[in-house]
């Protein structure tokens, strides 16, 4: 998701974040040390100046190729209150970083036959097929519509949505919804269309979305960590998000966004799941590797050209569309569910072949894949109000130092 929720207010006591962060960059090499893998020169480097200039108060990345771990490093503090080191089974909300991961169950469905993304949504949902657009139109949305955001549809809000137990709940919500276009008129980041697509798994795969997700793909993966629901034990390793204050420049302290983790609320393919660096890493490694890794297959090289693939023809789209990022949106694609680079762009997208894919979450979380370079890129840190978590200097400063390091 990319809409940045409100900052929290904590105000530390003077000195004392200057001492957080003076411990923080002492720890930093014993935290590398410590990390589970192999580390690239340069990145800890980097994710200690970004610290230092309190972007970030503290960083998980990790790097693979189609079969190995490149590099793997825990950097700074996951809490700075408590002095709680970052190490490599913090849980970060991955936010929007979801997003391809629903894409990727909507396609083990179409490989298996149980459906197509070219169907259309009253197919399986049929409350859709009364639905219409601005011109009164029947809005007749296809599955490629709502996980490329080109549907239009109308979003869920209101006590109504923050009430839902399950995805279903949320389904009059979507139709009540005035739609904003006609359908494949535009590019909308839209998160109904996405947690539509959590609804057609559970109808057509007979099992709720996140039972679906933890059968099919975590515990294959061995994504042991990556949940919806944050048991104590976990939430215990849950980094703690900060906001760069305006005024001081230091970190305060934001609150967990309550819509997600509880265990009475929907499994949110748009934005709900909590993961680590290293259980992410092998979920784009299988990505990387044209959906296999292991010796067992996940999606068919024909799933994954959807999933990597501009399905939005000309249409401009991505995050970079306006002048303050560059104006880049004829860069960019996207696929199912994936924000697809068609040509790189200075920037965060510089050290990027054409064809690389992936996807960034409101806090600051990052996953790239290159298969052009054999290699993806895995970015995990927790800041509320990067003013576009996409464009964050973290982000650039971690695949560039990345980039380098490969390149020696």
């Amino acid at each position: 998701m990319k809409t940045n929720s409100p900052t929290g207010a904590g105000i530390n006591p003077p000195g004392s974040y200057s001492a957080v962060i003076a411990l923080s960059t002492a720890l930093c090499a014993t935290l590398a040390a410590a990390a589970d893998g192999p580390t690239l020169p340069g990145i800890g480097a980097a994710m200690r100046e970004m610290i230092a200039q309190h972007e970030i108060a503290g960083a998980v990345t990790v790097v693979v190729s189609r079969d190995q771990v490149l590099h793997q490093e825990s950097t700074g503090l996951a809490d700075l209150a408590t002095q709680r080191p970052m190490a490599p089974d913090t849980l970060f909300w991955i936010a929007s970083m979801t997003k391809p991961v629903t894409g990727t169950a909507i396609l083990m469905l179409q490989d298996e036959g149980k459906l197509n993304v070219a169907d259309e949504v009253a197919k399986y949902l049929p409350e859709f097929a009364h639905l219409k657009t601005p011109s009164g139109k029947p809005a007749k949305l296809t599955i490629t519509q709502i996980l490329t955001h080109t549907s239009g549809l109308g979003e869920a809000s209101g006590p109504r949505a923050q009430q839902a137990k399950k995805l279903a709940d949320l389904v009059p919500l979507w139709l009540a919804a005035p739609m904003s276009y006609e359908p494949g008129a535009r590019w909308q980041y839209t998160q109904s269309g996405i947690n539509a697509a959590g609804r057609i798994v559970e109808v057509v795969s007979g099992m709720s979305f996140d039972a679906f997700l933890q059968k099919r793909l975590f515990d294959p993966l061995g994504m042991t960590h990556t949940t919806f629901y944050l048991t104590p034990e976990a939430r215990a390793r849950l980094a703690t998000s900060y906001a760069k204050n305006k005024t001081s420049g230091t970190l305060d302290p934001v609150p967990p966004r309550p819509e997600f983790g509880p265990r009475d609320r929907p499994p949110q393919g748009n934005g709900g799941l909590y993961s680590t660096g290293p259980d992410y890493a092998h979920f784009c490694q299988m990505l990387l590797n044209g959906g296999e890794l292991n010796g067992r297959r996940y999606l068919t090289p024909a799933a994954m050209k959807f999933l990597s693939s501009p399905q939005t023809g000309n249409l401009p789209t991505g995050f970079f569309q306006n002048s303050t990022f560059g104006n880049h949106g004829a860069n960019y694609g996207w696929g199912i569910a994936t924000c697809v680079l068609r040509t790189p762009h200075e920037g965060v997208a510089a050290m990027l072949s054409p064809g690389s894919f992936g996807h960034g979450g409101a806090w600051g979380t990052q996953a790239w894949i290159d298969p052009a370079k054999g290699v993806a890129y895995v970015l995990m840190v927790q800041r509320s109000n990067f003013p576009n978590s996409d464009a964050s200097d973290v982000r650039l400063r971690f695949q560039q130092a990345a980039a380098n390091a490969l390149a020696r």
